[in-house]
């Protein structure tokens, strides 16, 4: 693929996963009540003024400013090395900024994120749909950089 079709397989990506999880958020949101209890999930309304396990607590401005910085960072360094990146990698970057996009926009608009997923089975934080959109896609850039890595190195050793 080109670069300008992977740029524009990248921003597609990104608007496509923002529209994905505020559309979702907001319908359960307004539908907390209609999902019965069970023992695996419950939807509870949860306003967090921090960040991943509630750290730091009404550090909104630190947030904010953090949350603009790592997607401009992220942003600059994808389309630096756009040509060298894979489909798949775009994919999981796209995703991994969509996250961090839409915690930011509920933190600059309602001055919390909201929060609604809580897991019966284990004792863990109420989360979202944008945590799961950066969590997953850290983990999944995880194993792209190691196997690249482990790649590289095995070419590099055979030669």
């Amino acid at each position: 693929m080109s670069k300008t079709g992977k740029i524009v397989y990248f921003l597609i990506s990104v608007i496509f996963f923002i529209i994905f999880d505020m559309f979702f958020s907001n319908l359960t949101i307004r539908n907390l009540n209609v999902m019965p209890s069970n023992p695996i999930i419950d939807l509870i309304y949860v306003q967090n003024t921090g960040a991943a396990f509630s750290i730091l607590q009404n550090a909104k401005i630190f947030l904010i400013g953090f949350s603009v910085l790592a997607i401009a960072w992220i942003v600059f360094y994808t389309i630096k090395h756009i040509k060298k990146s894979s489909v798949f990698a775009l994919f999981w970057v796209a995703l991994l900024i969509s996250g961090i996009f839409c915690n930011l926009y509920e933190r600059v608009s309602y001055g919390y994120v909201r929060d609604f997923f809580k897991l019966n089975f284990v004792n863990f934080p109420v989360f979202n749909i944008s945590d799961i959109f950066i969590n997953v896609s850290v983990f999944a850039i995880v194993v792209i950089i190691i196997k690249h890595n482990f790649k590289k190195n095995n070419e590099t050793g055979n030669r």
